[in-house]
């Protein structure tokens, strides 16, 4: 059961006013403005991914449709280029490439049994297969759930292909493929120079093919690079020790070649902190000009991997330079956490930062409260927050 995706308009006073609500195909990820319309990336659950370009009176058109959003994470952003285009993330369907035992807890596998990843391009396999003990089933690399794959096959690219950032025009026309071999491209945002960068959520510790310790991340995108999934994190390779889980065997490749090198991040976040909205402060009207301010989801432990303490729950502003991460809007308290938890008000589960037009404000969309146990996430209806900070409040 899926709840009504919906555009809404806030006033000043915090009154909400909806402009534009969407089928059982959410949820809707993000929101960008330009001339007179906004651009919403629907996370397809049922019915594949979507860009939509939405009127002032509410009219929906999808200018892009068919994504491959179907399973763990969806279709993200977009945001507006400085000449124009709108760029887009595009997650990946599993957590490391194998669809397993995790992705049917998610549900999506029972609604959509056929899905896979789908590479940027052509791919030659190592035909590594893993089992499913239960089901008694082998699963190979992008393919389907209880599908084998063997040395040397092929796996033929698509422009539509998991773990990518995408761009169209406004009208729709014109689709290409950025970049690929990201997890999940969540946050998208121009630096005032016309850079483009991204924040990437790492590996989990779950499902077939699990991955021990893998960072989130903040990526400088260039046009035509491959970042590394499924076989590197943060550009380096998943079969170094540092990945292999405690209970599990070490990660191998499954790319029999591989489509480049992936470069370095500009900064690594904390393992399961989930790196999500992005944006970069313009104007000393507010401070910190050029730099990147990044909302921290918080963990999902233990459905993602086990910690030691709670890793997220804030906001981070980020010098692009020098990778140099500093925490900018956290909870007061003797442990880190979301303010439920910690016993003090603030923030729960901060998911997108923007600033304004005039760059002297920056607004967080706090997803609100998630309570967890080991069957998976629990949000709490009614309990999200858009809060605005200002200099004077710093």
């Amino acid at each position: 059961m899926f709840t009504t995706p919906r555009l809404l308009k806030i006033a000043g006073n915090g009154q909400t006013q909806a402009i534009a609500a969407g089928a059982n195909n959410g949820p809707w990820t993000g929101v960008a403005f330009r001339e007179g319309n906004f651009f919403v990336a629907e996370g397809g659950v049922n019915d594949g991914g979507r860009i939509l370009r939405i009127s002032l009176s509410g009219q929906i058109t999808a200018i892009v449709d068919g994504l491959p959003s179907y399973g763990d994470h969806h279709t993200d952003g977009p945001v507006v280029s400085p000449d124009g285009w709108l760029y887009f993330g595009q997650g990946t369907a599993s957590n490391s490439g194998v669809v397993g035992e995790d992705n049917e807890k998610f549900g999506w596998l029972k609604r959509h049994p056929e899905f896979h990843d789908i590479p940027g391009a052509d791919i030659t396999l190592v035909g590594s297969n893993f089992d499913d003990k239960q089901r008694k089933v082998q699963t190979g690399a992008f393919v389907p759930f209880g599908t084998t794959t063997a040395p040397g096959q092929v796996i033929h690219g698509q422009l539509k292909c998991s773990g990518s950032v995408l761009r169209v025009r406004p009208d729709g026309t014109g689709l290409e493929r950025v970049a690929w071999g990201f997890r999940n491209p969540y946050g998208l945002a121009f630096a005032p120079g016309g850079q483009l960068y991204v924040t990437d959520n790492g590996y989990d510790e779950r499902g077939a093919r699990p991955i021990w310790g893998a960072a989130d991340i903040l990526w400088r995108v260039e046009s035509g690079k491959w970042y590394g999934w499924p076989d590197y994190s943060a550009g380096e390779p998943l079969t170094l020790k540092k990945f292999k889980p405690p209970h599990a065997r070490q990660p191998q490749f499954l790319l029999g070649q591989h489509p480049g090198n992936p470069p370095e991040p500009v900064a690594k976040f904390g393992v399961h902190s989930s790196a999500d909205g992005l944006d970069f402060s313009r104007s000393e009207g507010f401070g910190h000009a050029g730099q990147a301010f990044v909302a921290l989801f918080g963990d999902e432990a233990p459905s993602t991997g086990k910690l030691l303490h709670a890793v997220g729950f804030k906001i981070v502003r980020i010098d692009p330079q020098n990778g140099i991460i500093e925490d900018f809007a956290v909870n007061r308290g003797p442990h880190n956490g979301p303010a439920t938890k910690i016993g003090t008000g603030g923030l729960e589960r901060p998911v997108s930062v923007k600033f304004n037009r005039s760059g002297d404000a920056l607004y967080v969309v706090d997803f609100g409260v998630v309570l967890q146990d080991k069957t998976g996430a629990k949000p709490q209806k009614g309990t999200g927050v858009i809060w605005k900070i200002t200099k004077n409040q710093i």
